[in-house]
């Protein structure tokens, strides 16, 4: 049994709407029924729905340059091609990037360490270097680091990309990983303990700060069994990292990164509940460990977030 998010009608068999995530009885099951956000992205003659990668289906004019733009590239971007898979999966494309930049991370670290600190790390001695205020996000300190950042992006990222479509999405978690590190690096030279960070953990929050204002209820089952609604998972971090960050606390996580993350992802969830009328499903489950973000690092040295 479940409540429709629009009647609240207590239903045996609800409808789940596979482009908005939301739950609904048989009257408001359709989209237009329930005010689903994906009908902003009707607007196309062939009756195939966006996928929210790009925006093709809303200008003839725009579509016919990135068409154009397409046809040039060395691999196939269609429906049918090796990248379709990712076509409104822009969230399991950064988990695929983040991997993949944790392995060439130590991969040239083994060659050449001053190099991988050039290219992946974002420091208070390197932040001209403009390209690691985004290579820093997909790069990593570790193995538990990874994993603990991978399991927000898995979990919570489609959900958010669902809402807001790809191309925003990966706005959001691009600019948010980025303004995270940048927002660390400021707050250690003001404590006057440089430092550099990696990870993408400022982006994981964005992304669970949107989902708390959007639906601050939202249960999460971990393991299956504990219910835990969703804000209590962000006020938590939120605690822990000004508590840190005012005491001095685990000195090794960037706290200031996670509080920027935060604010952002909050900050722009309440721009789309102000905006536009979304729903979010009323639970998520999930099985596995994995802390979230967030992880070891060295005081003056990499933090991890």
């Amino acid at each position: 049994m479940a409540t429709c998010d629009v009647c609240g009608k207590v239903v045996n068999m609800p409808y789940n709407c596979r482009h908005c995530g939301g739950t609904f009885c048989s009257e408001h099951r359709l989209p237009e029924n329930h005010e689903c956000p994906g009908l902003h992205n009707w607007n196309d003659p062939q009756g195939v729905f966006d996928s929210g990668f790009d925006d093709s289906v809303n200008s003839s004019g725009s579509a016919s340059a990135r068409s154009k733009v397409a046809s040039k590239l060395p691999i196939d971007t269609g429906p049918g091609g090796p990248l379709a898979y990712f076509r409104g999966n822009v969230a399991y494309l950064f988990l695929v990037l983040m991997w993949a930049t944790f392995a060439l991370q130590f991969a040239v670290r083994a060659i050449d360490p001053q190099l991988a600190q050039s290219l992946f790390v974002l420091s208070s001695w390197n932040v001209e270097y403009v390209w690691t205020w985004f290579t820093s996000i997909f790069a990593h300190g570790g193995f538990g680091h990874i994993v603990g950042n991978s399991f927000i992006v898995f979990f919570f990222g489609p959900l958010v990309e669902r809402y807001v479509g790809s191309r925003k999405f990966a706005i959001l978690f691009l600019v948010s990983g980025a303004l995270a590190g940048l927002g660390q690096v400021l707050i250690s030279l003001a404590q006057g303990v440089p430092s550099s960070v990696v990870g993408a953990s400022g982006a994981g929050l964005a992304i669970l700060g949107v989902l708390t204002i959007l639906n601050p209820d939202l249960k999460v089952y971990l393991y299956f069994i504990l219910p835990i609604p969703i804000w209590l998972i962000t006020a938590g971090y939120a605690f822990f990292s000004v508590l840190s960050l005012s005491t001095g606390g685990a000195p090794r996580i960037a706290h200031g990164a996670h509080l920027v993350g935060l604010l952002i992802g909050l900050a722009y969830g309440q721009y789309l509940k102000n905006n536009r009328n979304v729903s979010a499903p009323n639970r998520l489950e999930f099985g596995g460990g994995g802390g979230g973000p967030g992880g070891p690092g060295g005081p003056g040295g990499r933090r991890r977030f």
